[in-house]
């Protein structure tokens, strides 16, 4: 695997959550993959729980790690091509890139959307370039449009849970959906968690009671925040959050800004005031249709704007283990790409 950024990048996920489970009984298990070999994380945005996880994952793999934060500490760098640079930024991407993979073996990647150019963040332009110019095997630590690890770890979790659950079930629901925020978010969360859940309820995938169980996938969001169809898929869209919830077995809550899939012009922004949208905070009103019902999220999350404090502090809630499971689908990741270059 010379790139991570979608979930067919990882190939079979049945062969993937066994693999994750193998890693997290022993996560040292493959400690000599990664002897001399170094992988540099560069960070053009803030991280807690992904530079944390992903720099673990590549000690457990034996690897040396470097960790770059583009805005504290380097050179102000120019992404665009043509652009004359007479402003604040000093280093054009074009020359670092070639620069920074001379110092490593495999580079992580973490640049948010801009929000203000739909073609320019759908086109993955920073990830790319790093795949074109640095020759290196590159995998994204959340992208303009994508998060793969955190979607990894979140179908992790849910495998996790849905083994250990007391009733048997041939079919468990898992509902995302949308919640308000006071700033415009990016869509690489929610876009990510969708294609991963659309790719995982084509086949039975995961185990309750020893037997198969299906994933039914539904997303719900007020009208007009419609999510890309390459990530939704054939997904159910169901504009009644209360209606969505019915019957659910896991809760994905998150906030993202329009898409702007149908109204360009809107993209990245927040159509209508969150102060008239806190109806759909997840809490214990929303949590009581659910059967039982886990809550998730990808932390960090604004409490009593995303989700009530009683539903994320609640045994139901899934929230640490969800971002424990981060190490070890970065770990996974690594391993696959070490194996492809050893």
């Amino acid at each position: 695997m010379k790139s991570f950024l979608n979930v067919q990048d990882l190939g079979d996920l049945k062969v993937a959550l066994a693999e994750a489970q193998e890693i997290k009984n022993d996560r040292y298990k493959y400690a000599e993959l990664g002897k001399n070999k170094t992988a540099l994380l560069v960070f053009f945005n803030n991280s807690l729980r992904t530079r944390l996880s992903t720099q673990k994952a590549a000690q457990n793999l034996g690897m040396n790690v470097i960790v770059l934060d583009v805005n504290a500490g380097a050179w102000k760098l120019e992404t665009e091509r043509g652009v004359v640079m007479d402003g604040d930024k000093s280093e054009h991407l074009l020359e670092a890139i070639p620069v920074m993979a001379s110092y490593c073996d495999v580079i992580g990647i973490r640049s948010f959307a801009g929000l203000k150019d739909r073609d320019y963040d759908y086109a993955e332009t920073v990830y790319n370039q790093f795949v074109k110019y640095s020759g290196k095997p590159v995998f994204a630590m959340e992208t303009a449009t994508v998060h793969p690890l955190q979607a990894f770890a979140d179908l992790i979790t849910i495998d996790e849970a849905t083994r250990s659950m007391q009733e048997a079930k041939k079919k468990i629901k898992v509902v995302m959906t949308w919640a308000p925020h006071p700033r415009c978010l990016p869509q690489a969360v929610p876009n990510s968690f969708a294609e991963w859940m659309v790719e995982a309820s084509r086949t039975p995938l995961l185990q309750n009671a020893g037997k198969d169980v299906e994933i039914e996938f539904v997303v719900t969001h007020p009208r007009g925040y419609e999510l890309d169809p390459k990530f939704v898929g054939d997904a159910r869209v169901e504009y009644d959050q209360m209606k969505a919830f019915e019957g659910a077995d896991f809760i994905y809550a998150k906030n993202w800004s329009c898409p702007g899939v149908t109204e360009a012009d809107k993209y990245g922004t927040i159509l209508e005031d969150y102060h008239t949208m806190l109806d759909w905070t997840v809490g214990e009103r929303q949590m009581a249709v659910t059967d039982n019902g886990k809550f998730m999220h990808c932390l960090p999350v604004r409490r009593n704007m995303i989700v009530t404090d009683d539903v994320i502090e609640a045994p139901t809630s899934l929230v640490i283990p969800e971002a424990a499971n981060r190490e070890i689908s970065a770990t996974v990741v690594l391993k696959r790409i070490l194996e492809s270059i050893k």
